[in-house]
Parts: C-alpha cells; structure tokens; sequence
C-alpha cells in the first residue's frame, strides 16, 4: 500500500500555520514494518520537531513535490482536510484520512465525493471502547484542554495558587469550567495542579462524579431532563433551559477569575454561554476562554483567532490549541491513525479493507463509490 502525507506546515490558511504532522517516526517506523511504502513530504514534521532524518531512519521516503505522487498513492494521510489541488490528482478509489470538518465543509465533501475517493472523516469515530485507541477527536481535545489553561493563567495578572507570605495570604484563584467532555475534564485537572479553586459545570449530571474526582465542585442546576447522545456528547438545550442555565451560571461566572468554555454540540453551530451583560460582572482583569471561537463561540464578544478585551476581560478565542503542544499533538494524532490502519489493513493483500459493515468504518466512512454515504450528513445537507 502506498501511502502519502504532505507537509500541511507550508500551506497556510487565514487562521494557522498547521505545525501538527499526521505522521510521527514512531509510527512511521510501524507502518513501515507492516510493508506500507511511505512517502513524506520533506519538512512535513519540522515544525512538530521532526527533522527529515527521522523519518529517512524510520524507513520512510522524503519527496520535495507531491504532485507526482499523488496519482500513483492509495492513501493520503492529513491532519486537516486535503486542498482541492491535491484531490483533483488522486486516482479513484484512493483513500483520504484526516479532519474533514464535513458538517461544515459540503462544497469539499461533495468534491471528494466526486473524484471518486473513499473518505474517512476522523471526526465521525464513533465513541466505542473498541474505537477508543483512533479516536483523534478525544486527543486532541484533551491537549486542547491543558493548554486552554496554561493560556489563561499566562494571562491572568494573579497567581493560581494559595500562598502564605510574610506580608500576608494569597487566596487561591477561582477556575469555572463550562463543559466537562474530554476537553473540561483536562482544564479542570491541570487548573487543581496548579492550585486553583475550581468549579465546573456540564449538562449531563453523569459527569458530576468525573469533576469531583479531579478535585473539583460541580454546580448543580435544575433545567429539567437533559442527558447525552449514544456517543457520549451533550445534548442541545431548548431557549428555556439555555435561559435558566445562564441565570444560575451568572454568579459562577461573576466570582472566577478564569472561565473556559468548551460547550460544543456535534454537527452543529456551538452554543452562546456568556453574554457581554455577564462579562461586565466579572472583575477587571479576569480571563474566559472561549474553545469554540473558531467554530462560531461559546461567548458574545469573542473572536475567532484572537485575544480581545470586553469589559476590562481578557477573552482568548485564539483557538487551534493542540498547535501550542505540537509534538505531543502530532505523536497522539500519529498513533490514533496508526492504530486505525492496523485494525483495517490486510497484510496479505497489503490494502486497507474498507469494510462498511464494520461499525467502525460504517460511522466515519462518509464518501464511497463517488456518493456520499453517511447518512447524517446527507440529512444536515437536506437541512433535515
């Protein structure tokens, strides 16, 4: 099996420079020994802190120009979706892995469709125990999670913990976390290490043993029945829970002197959390961040790619948050995709099995054949 993944690092779009690789030597050196032919766009890994000889050790091939490659390859590896230019080369029936973002990305999907390539969306893994070692979403949204707070206490101008001076006692300071997914659960673990005060909250009350195992509180509201979908996401709120949920949130909010947000429902725009009206009630100086910036946002005032200022509030939507840990987001991302080949790939025929009976590939296969197939998606583009 010929496999091919570019260097994403020098194709930039208006948001990022990608310094995440899909593959890392490690896994490299596996794929390798399992009779895949690798190619490497050369630098692919520099900004990950990968040097070309790395892979060249692994057992990899370098490549200065894809373009030649690209119609002999059966799979493309990427972290993001491939450019138009790339899809137009590739042969029928190849195979593309990577973030397609396909909710909100038709216009792509619809042109992988149509050059008959078979696409594996990573998002749509489904949230199984079997799945749990290729799911890149939980991965990255853990790393997402540290970072998020490593940013918000760069820029708060007080100290996370309690400290006992000579010329008095510093209080801890208060960390509220919206959301306890992958993501909060990682922001609330890394804000007790550094000895913050933290309280979170998430609609699915399952969660609530989660939080109080890292050491944090759960705030308690009553909004009625909530609950999770199959795959362990939340469940959207009607306007009337919405509203109840930020009233009794307000205080919370009020009293932080940290609030991330990390509130995002699965195929659909993120929900507004945090109005302008609540940020003036928090006090000057305080940070909130947003995860879902990019994505249309948690938080009124808050822009995609940027740190702004809101009522004296320092509020970070800067977003691509694994990008700050890149090595470690790349060998986490490397090995979700390793172990997705490994579980698919037929070394007596040295092919990957698209096998859409498997629950799998049933879930994140989302074109095949020249069509689109994954059925929620074709009812998001029906607007059904």
């Amino acid at each position: 099996m010929e496999v091919l993944v570019l260097n994403e690092g020098k194709r930039q779009n208006s948001q990022h420079v990608e310094k995440r690789c899909a593959v890392s030597p490690g896994a490299a050196k596996r794929m390798v020994k399992k009779g895949i032919s690798l190619h490497i766009e050369r630098g692919a890994g520099i900004l990950s802190g990968y040097s070309n000889g790395d892979y060249i050790d692994a057992g990899a091939t370098m490549i200065d120009e894809p373009a030649a490659a690209l119609p002999e390859i059966d799979m493309l590896l990427c972290v993001n979706r491939p450019f138009p230019e790339h899809v137009a080369k590739m042969k029928a029936g190849a195979i593309v892995v990577g973030h397609i973002d396909p909710f909100f990305q038709q216009a792509a999907v619809e042109s992988l469709a149509n050059q008959q390539l078979t696409t594996l969306s990573v998002e749509m893994i489904p949230r199984s125990s079997r799945a749990q070692k290729m799911d890149a979403l939980s991965s990255q949204a853990s790393l997402a999670g540290y970072v998020m707070m490593l940013q918000a206490a760069n820029h708060l101008p007080a100290i996370l913990p309690m400290m006992m001076t000579p010329s008095g006692t510093i209080k801890p300071a208060k960390v509220f976390v919206i959301g306890a997914g992958v993501a909060g659960l990682q922001a609330i673990a890394t804000a007790k290490r550094l000895g913050a005060s933290v309280m979170a909250y998430d609609t699915r009350a399952v969660v609530a043993e989660q939080v109080e195992s890292l050491g944090g509180k759960f705030l308690k509201i009553d909004i009625g029945e909530t609950g999770q979908t199959k795959d362990g996401y939340a469940q959207a709120l009607t306007e009337e829970q919405k509203a109840k949920q930020q009233d009794a949130q307000r205080d919370a909010i009020a009293a932080a002197d940290i609030v991330i947000t990390t509130a995002q429902l699965f195929g659909r725009r993120p929900p507004l959390l945090i109005s302008k009206e609540t940020l003036s009630l928090m006090k000057p100086g305080s940070v909130v961040v947003d995860m879902a910036a990019l994505s249309g946002g948690n938080v009124e005032g808050s822009i995609a790619g940027e740190i702004t200022h809101v009522h004296g509030v320092t509020v970070i939507g800067t977003g691509n948050w694994s990008q700050r840990v890149a090595k470690d987001a790349t060998d986490m991302y490397a090995n979700n995709l390793l172990n997705l080949i490994q579980e698919f790939y037929d070394e007596g025929t040295q092919s990957f099995n698209v096998n859409l009976d498997d629950d799998i590939l049933a879930h994140s296969v989302i074109t095949h054949n020249g069509s689109i197939i994954n059925e929620m998606l074709k009812n998001a583009y029906s607007g059904a």
